[in-house]
């Protein structure tokens, strides 16, 4: 996706899809000045119309029912034009499913002891990514983490400075084609095409992190409904995506299998009283149990302790799961700070164990820097939904080759007067 320019007013509408839920969110990008907290932002979102519906046709990040799918996304989509009172016709949107990866690379270029050019960086960057594609696998980011000049490491910029050999660090983040296949066809049948894919992990750190956290080395841990992703971030940049296909609706499953009740009724349990702390007052409180085939005149009644029992093990799971995962990708939870996002992230007791199981520096992350923004959205959950707003400010970092370069040059569009109205396209 092409960056926003950063004198230009424009409106974007984006769409988080989840196991769990499907959220549109269609916001005004207006801009503004540069701020110390979240540097790097150059616009001001306002939320103009929000629709979320149930989701329906998709199963830990990835589409297993078209039809489904496709209504959910209508009505979600349906639902924000109506309040913006606008009409869409692209979208941004995440993907989770589909085994989010990373690999690195490195490339190294010579430059004959020239300053550096702008021809030069793309050069070592074309070299870096060369061989980043592998069967069956799509990229859904291409960063770069770092230059390298001579024997100088840990360069941000190195245009103009002077040097005989230029090295660059790669970032390649992604997934299996086949899953952004069918969540690309998915949102195509609702007649909008897709302006870029943001890997869930990614986005989250855009909203909920602070540049700070950024730069020391923060972990965010999106803890969704179908799937529990990670990225890690160290010196302003992400640099480690992981994700596996265990949620909240596991834990909701879980409570449904031990209390033997639907899972309408597990997911109202879940929420009013899960908890993955155990209290000495569980024992002594009572709740209402409607198992299947009975009405609530028959519930049953059990003790809060049955169902921290049910919850807390499969939480703990999932946050072992997670450190365990990361330490063999090289990466040393203790002492790291911690983000937790994610509706999931809402259950009672989560950061506690996550204080125990991971790292003591734990902290629920919500939407930062959003106008416009209800005050029932302003929770972790919503926390991707509002960094695919703030993506196309982050675009420019990326490297990719430009689409459609061989047919510009074949027809002459790629002349001076289309590169004279592309600019001003950008810039008024």
């Amino acid at each position: 996706m092409r960056p926003i320019s950063a004198r230009k007013s424009t409106i974007l509408c984006v769409l988080d899809i989840g196991s769990s839920k499907i959220v549109c969110l269609i916001a005004r990008l207006a801009p503004m000045e540069a701020s110390d907290m979240l540097r790097g932002r150059t616009h001001r979102c306002r939320i103009l119309g929000i629709g979320h519906q149930r989701s329906r046709g998709i199963k830990g990040g990835a589409v297993v029912d078209m039809d489904e799918a496709e209504k959910a996304i209508r009505l979600a989509v349906d639902a924000a034009e109506r309040m913006a009172g606008v009409e869409v016709s692209s979208v941004v949107v995440n993907a989770t499913g589909g085994r989010l990866s990373s690999q690195h690379y490195t490339a190294k270029i010579g430059i004959g002891g020239k300053a550096v050019s702008d021809y030069d960086v793309g050069r070592v960057l074309e070299a870096a990514s060369a061989t980043t594609a592998r069967q069956g696998r799509a990229v859904l980011h291409s960063l770069p983490t770092g230059f390298s000049l001579d024997r100088t490491r840990g360069i941000r910029d190195p245009k103009g400075m002077i040097g005989d050999e230029l090295g660059a660090d790669m970032h390649v983040l992604g997934c299996d084609a086949a899953a952004v296949r069918n969540l690309m066809l998915a949102i195509e049948r609702c007649h909008l095409s897709i302006e870029a894919i943001v890997a869930t992990p990614y986005a989250g750190g855009l909203s909920a992190l602070v540049d700070d956290e950024a730069e020391i080395g923060a972990t965010l841990i999106d803890m969704g409904g179908g799937t529990t992703s990670t990225g890690v971030f160290e010196g302003g940049n992400l640099t480690h995506v992981d994700a596996f296909a265990v949620g909240g609706n596991h834990v909701t499953l879980d409570i449904a299998r031990g209390l033997t009740t639907r899972m309408s009724d597990a997911e109202r349990l879940k929420t009013l009283h899960g908890t993955a702390i155990a209290a000495t007052s569980d024992d002594r409180e009572i709740i209402s149990v409607t198992q299947v085939g009975d009405d609530a005149d028959h519930s049953n009644h059990v003790p809060k302790s049955q169902l921290v029992r049910i919850v807390r093990p499969r939480i703990e799971e999932i946050l072992e799961l997670v450190r365990d995962r990361l330490q063999s990708a090289g990466y040393a939870m203790q002492g790291r700070r911690v983000i937790l996002t994610g509706g999931a992230s809402q259950l009672t007791g989560v950061a506690e164990v996550a204080r125990r199981i991971i790292s003591p520096h734990v902290r629920i992350g919500r939407p930062l820097g959003i106008q416009g923004l209800p005050e029932s959205a302003k929770n972790p959950a919503f926390t991707a939904a509002v960094g695919l707003l703030i993506y196309p400010q982050f675009a420019g970092v990326e490297h990719f080759e430009p689409r459609g370069a061989v047919v510009q040059q074949a027809t002459g569009t790629d002349g001076y007067m289309g590169r004279v109205g592309r600019w001003l396209k950008d810039n008024f």
